[in-house]
């Protein structure tokens, strides 16, 4: 299974970014899958999970300024984050978690 991410980049304080993952090796609508997150010194958080029948799960920490969904004939997750703060500075990595496979993350840094 690979996961390959893109979008990364800067961004200013209360904008927005959406985030790409495309898959191959695996169907991302037969899983949970989704995005978390890690901060220098920080453990990896959950971002968004969506699974087989669109259902989604967010972090606390982003609830409201988040959107995660799925393009099935492309295979591939989206990341759209809102009013983005600078506390979303993170290398963001797309995953399917039961089968133990992750992207190389792309970074986010949210900085005016």
């Amino acid at each position: 299974v690979q996961l390959v991410e893109s979008g990364g980049g800067l961004v200013q304080p209360g904008g927005s970014l959406t985030l790409s993952c495309t898959a191959s090796g695996a169907d991302f609508k037969f899983y949970i899958s989704g995005w978390y997150r890690q901060a220098p010194g920080k453990q990896r958080e959950l971002v968004a999970t969506i699974d087989g029948s669109r259902n989604t799960r967010y972090g606390d920490s982003v609830k409201g300024r988040v959107t995660v969904s799925r393009e099935n004939a492309k295979n591939t997750l989206y990341l759209t984050m809102n009013n983005v703060k600078p506390e979303d500075t993170a290398v963001y990595y797309c995953g399917i978690p039961n089968l133990l496979s992750w992207g190389q993350g792309t970074q986010v840094t949210v900085s005016a």
